[in-house]
C-alpha cells in the first residue's frame, strides 16, 4: 500500500468544470488505510477530503469545500497512482459533484 502521510499534491490539469487550479495545495495525513487531507487555494477557500486507501495505493474519497463565492460544494472522487521515474507520485482522478450541477470530470495531481 502506498502511504501517503505526510505528502503535499498540487492540480497539474482539472477539467473547466472544477474548482482546483495550480494554486491549490493538497496536505495528506494517512493512518492505516484512512485518508484525509486538507485543502486550500485558487478558488477554494478551504476544503477537506476523507477516504480510503486499497492495497494498490487507489483512493476512493468524498470532498467539501468552500470556494470564493461563498457556496458549500461537495462530491466524490476516485484517484489512481502512478509513481513517476523521480519517486513522486502521480494521482489520475475522476471525480462527480454531488452539489451543484453534478457533472463530471477528470484531474490529475502531483506530489510535491
Amino acid at each position: 500500500m502506498i502511504n501517503y502521510n505526510g505528502k503535499i499534491f498540487k492540480p497539474f490539469s482539472n477539467s473547466d468544470n472544477g474548482e482546483t487550479s495550480h494554486e491549490t495545495v493538497f496536505h495528506y495525513q494517512q493512518e492505516g488505510n484512512i485518508l484525509t487531507a486538507q485543502y486550500s487555494g485558487g478558488k477554494i477557500v478551504t476544503g477537506h477530503l476523507i477516504g480510503l486507501v486499497d492495497e494498490k495505493g487507489n483512493i476512493e474519497m468524498r470532498y467539501h469545500q468552500v470556494n470564493d463565492k461563498g457556496e458549500l460544494m461537495t462530491g466524490m472522487c476516485s484517484s489512481k497512482p502512478e509513481v513517476l521515474e523521480n519517486g513522486k507520485i502521480r494521482l489520475h482522478e475522476t471525480w462527480q459533484w454531488n452539489s451543484g450541477d453534478h457533472s463530471k470530470g477528470n484531474s490529475i495531481i502531483e506530489e510535491q
